[in-house]
């Protein structure tokens, strides 16, 4: 006789079933809830940190938390965070510019007046301490299909030997045929030049002098007064300015080419100042010449500071026209003529030529000013370095001077097409200009094609990047959540802590003094695959841990008492009961980063010496400039095992000081 189950096993086995079945159809939630548990309790782990390092989300305070277009870190052990308008036109048309300051130690954070809009300016440190920051905008961008008013740049004409002219912004310029446009912005025309001439009979009898007045000119943005086609122009033309009588009207007049409906791009501005670390705030000093929007800052050998490409004050690219600035003077003159795109990342090397890698944020057509080089400053020559490969993928692409510094050997991490391509690269390479003839050479690839990939060098002369996204802004929900180590000894990658939090477009990431790295920003277009909802800025500030830092069991070496200058002979001694435990000595350059372009961070190694007693080391700098650029730097030892010790603080002087 067949067994039949029980009616009350029948409820039981109905009952399980139902389970079964339940459990089956929430099967994948199940599954990732467990891997999350799983992946949460794995990177825990006291091993896997010390082998991949570790997160840790910052808390910010409601009313600190800005948009942070750039980063600096100050000799003060405190981060600058840069907004301005923080790609926010709203905050712009409000006047609503903001900066806040950090101090990773005391995580307190600091709301500083700004007296401009630094968003996407440039910055650079200078031999005190400050920190340089020219140029931001003037105008944000209206797309193609929104302009409604004919507008475009007007060159304005003052042919008076006597005196300079400034029109307010809302001055209007009215065309031959009666249209009024009307300047965005102020604007001042020098006096015009006069010049003498005296020549002569050929009996030798002099004639009488003759004058020669040459117009000055200067550039505003102007737009028409109403919409409608009326305002579109495509033919030169002089246009009065209204308002003015007598033989100012005589003297003052506008010039235009084209004023048409297209697309009106961002527009720079000339003013400039020095944030003083100590005192907390900005300090004015003479603008620049021409108004920057993207540009790069570059500090030389001499302490001065080169300033390089944007968008000018009517949305073109800078021409060529570079300005330098000097510290003592706090005044900018004409540097050497050289176009580049905007963003350009140039780095000083040994002898003083500045290396152009081909690494550039976002404005300049695709076939001019791309390719690597070595400028000379001296007599404005550029050579090109041949090797690179991907090279219609280097807009938004990393790159560094590898540690150490002396090695000269500078290195490029992906990248991708010019403007808004959904191209990129995972092309690394590496060009050593101390060979004799440099050739880029490809190294190991990244993982995956990445723009906007944050690199920041680490005492025990490894780089850590990290983040990034495949797409432009990230676009397609493409953020990378990855970051790996590359070590130039091996010339390979290896796996680091995933992030938590998605960089890409106006990210940043720099080392703190206490060896960890800190990350900021993202302002992605998009935050789904399919581009249908959008995306809003990362104001969370998350930090990296490094492995060595997780391995420090004994704890870190430390540096004792100790000078903040070199002496006469560059060295500085510290007190340590270490001495014997140190290996190596690095002074590291702090960081001033924006749009992937870091061009202050460098790291220099330094002859070390332990003193007789035990108790004492003493660091030797060296003295080429062109290798250890004025200003101050964190001083980093490390053991045999490659952990560092907190950072102290050492100023490097001029070649005048010294």
């Amino acid at each position: 006789m067949a067994y039949r189950p029980s009616k009350k096993f029948k409820k039981t086995l109905l009952g399980s079933g139902a389970v079964l079945v339940l459990a089956a159809l929430n099967a994948p939630a199940a599954v990732s809830f467990a891997s999350e548990k799983y992946h949460a309790y794995k990177i825990a782990q006291p091993e896997y940190k010390k082998r991949y390092g570790s997160w840790l989300g910052v808390s910010v305070p409601d009313g600190a938390r800005i948009n942070a277009i750039h980063a600096a870190l100050l000799h003060t052990g405190k981060v600058l965070l840069i907004a301005g308008s923080g790609n926010n036109q709203k905050n712009f048309d409000a006047g609503t510019f903001d900066t806040v300051l950090w101090d990773p130690v005391k995580n307190t954070f600091k709301k500083i007046p700004t007296p401009e809009d630094f968003f996407c300016a440039g910055h650079s440190q200078l031999p005190d301490g400050r920190l340089l920051v020219a140029g931001g905008t003037a105008r944000y961008e209206v797309l193609d299909g929104s302009v409604r008013k004919a507008g475009g740049g007007m060159r304005v004409k003052n042919e008076s030997p006597d005196k300079a002219v400034t029109l307010k912004k809302g001055t209007r310029f009215r065309s031959p045929s009666g249209v009024e446009y009307v300047s965005t912005t102020d604007v001042t025309v020098p006096r015009a030049k006069r010049e003498f001439e005296i020549s002569y009979f050929k009996s030798g009898q002099m004639k009488p002098w003759k004058t020669k007045v040459t117009a000055s000119e200067a550039r505003v943005f102007v737009e028409a007064v109403e919409e409608g086609p009326q305002g579109l122009t495509t033919q030169a033309a002089q246009y009065e300015v209204v308002g003015l009588k007598g033989k100012d009207a005589d003297n003052v007049y506008g010039l235009a080419q084209k004023l048409t409906t297209e697309k009106q791009d961002f527009q720079g501005i000339k003013a400039a100042y020095e944030f003083d670390p100590k005192a907390e705030k900005y300090i004015p000093v003479a603008p620049m010449k021409d108004a920057r929007w993207y540009p790069t800052l570059v500090g030389l050998q001499d302490g001065r500071v080169l300033a390089v490409s944007g968008l000018n004050d009517v949305g073109d690219v800078v021409p060529g026209d570079n300005e330098i600035y000097d510290p003592e003077t706090k005044k900018w003159t004409k540097g050497p003529f050289r176009y580049f795109p905007t963003y350009p990342a140039l780095f000083l090397t040994k002898g003083g030529k500045l290396l152009y890698t081909g690494s550039n944020a976002g404005y300049g057509p695709a076939d001019k000013g791309r390719a690597p080089g070595l400028w000379d400053l001296e007599t404005n020559t550029f050579t090109r370095l041949p090797g690179l490969t991907d090279t219609d993928q280097l807009e938004t692409s990393a790159s560094l001077i590898l540690p150490p510094a002396q090695a000269q050997k500078i290195m490029v991490l992906g990248g991708g097409g010019v403007g808004e391509s959904a191209k990129s690269t995972a092309r690394t390479a590496v060009v050593d200009l101390g060979s004799d003839n440099p050739v880029f050479k490809d190294g190991p690839p990244l993982p995956q094609g990445t723009r906007y990939l944050s690199s920041v060098l680490l005492p025990d002369d490894t780089v850590f990047t990290t983040g990034g996204s495949r797409d432009y802004r990230g676009r397609g929900a493409s953020d990378i959540l990855k970051a790996q180590f590359y070590d130039p000894a091996t010339n390979a990658f290896a796996a680091a802590a995933d992030p938590t939090v998605g960089r890409n477009y106006h990210s940043e990431a720099l080392l703190l003094p206490d060896g960890r790295v800190a990350t900021f920003g993202s302002d992605p277009l998009y935050a789904d695959k399919d581009n249908t909802k959008l995306g809003t800025f990362e104001q969370r500030i998350e930090v990296f841990t490094p492995p060595y830092l997780h391995k420090a069991g004994a704890g870190r070496p430390v540096l004792g008492e100790g000078p903040q200058e070199l002496d006469r002979n560059g060295r500085a001694t510290f007190k340590t009961k270490d001495a014997g435990r140190i290996a190596t000595a690095r002074l590291m350059r702090p960081s001033a980063v924006t749009h992937t372009t870091d061009v202050e961070q460098r790291s220099v190694a330094l002859d070390l010496t332990r003193g007789k007693d035990g108790l004492t080391v003493t660091v030797d700098v060296p003295d080429d400039r062109t290798l250890v650029p004025p200003g101050w730097y964190m001083l980093f030892v490390t053991d045999q095992d490659g952990i560092p010790s907190e950072a102290k603080w050492l100023r490097v002087g001029t070649e005048r000081e010294e």
